[in-house]
């Protein structure tokens, strides 16, 4: 199933994720630092939901609260709890 997440305090725009039985298999972004994002979706490719989520709801970015890898988290939350 693709899910569309959009981003909230952060470059990126949105996220698109690709999950088949709870495994992420695709994730990109639209917008933010395009190789670091590229690297973090090459990262969490074949990893399941939960993991992505502890690894990464804390991370911050500079003086943010958030950051495009938390905000993958909270997509990831999002997409759990029913979209």
């Amino acid at each position: 199933m693709k899910y569309t997440y959009k981003t909230n305090g952060v470059c990126s725009r949105s996220i698109d994720i690709e999950i088949e039985d709870n495994i992420i298999k695709d994730v990109s972004f639209l917008g933010g630092c395009n190789g670091n994002l590229k690297g973090i979706a090459a990262l969490t490719k074949g990893m399941k939901i939960d993991d992505v989520i502890e690894k990464l709801e804390n991370v911050k970015c500079g003086f943010k609260n958030t950051s495009c890898p938390a905000q993958l988290a909270e997509a990831l939350k999002g997409y759990k709890n029913g979209h």
